[in-house]
């Protein structure tokens, strides 16, 4: 059986690949379930030696084989930190004005992407079908042509593709467009994102299949979790905290993409322009700090520091809380239950390529008497949960009318739209993701010259 090759910036470990819990790890764990496969990228370590080829650490599980190599400090800053997060992150989330550009970084982004082909390549077979992933290795591709490697190999981007006159701003754009030209299939979101990226590559002559495949969760699993948590002794001592009050839920990475201090005055804007709720609801942010050594992040950090303060300064009571604020993880078992018992799901980001927190709070629901999802029209999964209440998130007003209308819905409002969006979510799921994406992948032509 021919084996399929997985390459990531961060490969995960055997045993998180076996307790997949999110929805990328839960696609590719599927990918590679029963069949040869091989997963390479970066170890997560920093002693690599700049100028030498680290020789990569194999560890074997099964059917799988993981390959690992390091980075040097230099290395991990200019890849990682720098172009990777800087630069194209920002760029990516139509956010130029955050992008922090630089050639050295630039040039060990490439860098790093031709030791990656280097270390790779000795490992391959020659039925390999090879898979690469996401923004930190656009130009891996063309690496690994540069090595001779002659498979098939498919790209997929996880994160949004902005229209081309935007990408094309930044500074070695049209590079990396060019290196897409190796890819045989490549992957994105949505189809406003292969629109987008279509257009880029026509500006700058390259013509490739892309296509949007878009990825989802493993809903019955969720569901399952978030049924069996709500007995828990965590979710009492919640619910108690809680009062009987209604819960508005978000749930995020911190990260300027989000649209979290957007959300924020939303909430605000709620209990000023809506004054019957004020005592009857609260709004939990669970926002794990990412990313905390970046000035960007370290800014929005403190910026919802402050609005959370202000929010709960003008509208607490002695006896409530409106807007309660984590910045640590919670365990997934945990949170599962929180999105089952919230009536309101709060989704807003600025622009995202998915976002499957959406759909997770959709499979957490009791579909006897489910919440309502509160979902940005910016988000990847805007188009398939379209029975959402879509709102423009850069509309404080907006929000709050969107949170008014859902605290008021009735139940059978609620069914319904909730029935829409979990046959949505079914259709769509990790493990269908990954076996479209590499059944169209084989339908590509052979690089080889062979009949596929």
């Amino acid at each position: 059986m021919a084996r399929l090759v997985i390459v990531s910036n961060r490969v995960p470990s055997p045993r998180e690949v076996t307790q997949a819990a999110g929805g990328l790890t839960v696609g590719l764990a599927d990918a590679i379930r029963g069949q040869p496969s091989l997963w390479f990228g970066w170890s997560g370590g920093t002693d690599g030696v700049d100028g030498t080829d680290p020789a990569p650490g194999i560890t074997v599980q099964d059917n799988v084989t993981y390959a690992t190599i390091p980075l040097s400090e230099r290395q991990l800053k200019g890849f990682y930190q720098g172009f990777s997060n800087g630069i194209l992150w920002p760029v990516c989330h139509y956010r130029v004005g955050l992008m922090n550009y630089s050639r050295d970084e630039l040039e060990t982004y490439l860098e790093v992407n031709r030791l990656y082909a280097r270390a790779l390549a000795p490992l391959l077979q020659p039925d390999d079908t090879i898979w690469v992933q996401d923004y930190q290795l656009f130009p891996l591709g063309e690496a690994l042509r540069a090595e001779g490697v002659n498979a098939r190999i498919g790209f997929f981007l996880h994160i949004p593709f902005p229209p081309e006159q935007l990408f094309r701003a930044m500074p070695g754009a049209d590079l990396l467009l060019r290196d897409l030209a190796a890819y045989d299939l490549i992957g994105v979101q949505t189809e406003q994102d292969a629109g987008n990226l279509r257009g880029a590559l026509r500006a700058v002559g390259v013509e490739r299949p892309v296509g949007a495949f878009p990825i989802g969760i493993d809903p019955e699993s969720f569901a399952r979790q978030a049924a069996r948590g709500e007995n828990t002794r965590e979710m009492g001592r919640f619910l108690d905290a809680l009062g009987g009050r209604s819960l508005i839920l978000g749930v995020d990475r911190l990260d300027y993409s989000k649209g979290i201090p957007e959300r924020f005055r939303g909430f605000d804007r709620l209990l000023k322009r809506f004054p019957e709720h004020r005592n009857k609801v609260s709004f939990l942010q669970i926002a794990p700090v990412s990313r905390g050594d970046v000035a960007e992040y370290q800014a929005l950090r403190r910026e919802l520091d402050e609005l959370a303060g202000r929010i709960n300064g003008e509208w607490a009571e002695i006896d409530w809380l409106p807007l309660r604020y984590i910045t640590r993880p919670i365990s997934r078992k945990v949170l599962a239950s929180v999105h089952r018992h919230a009536q309101i799901g709060l989704v807003t980001p600025l622009r995202d390529g998915m976002n499957l927190v959406a759909k997770e709070y959709v499979a957490a629901q009791n579909p006897a008497d489910p919440g309502v999802l509160i979902l940005s029209r910016f988000a990847g999964a805007a188009p398939e949960l379209g029975d959402a209440l879509l709102v423009n998130p850069l509309d404080p007003d907006e929000i709050a009318e969107a949170l008014d209308q859902a605290l008021r819905m009735g139940r059978d409002e609620r069914v319904t739209r909730w029935t829409g969006m979990n046959t949505a979510i079914h259709a769509a799921t990790a493990a269908s993701w990954a076996a479209d994406f590499l059944r169209a992948l084989g339908e590509t032509p052979d690089p080889r010259g062979a009949v596929a």
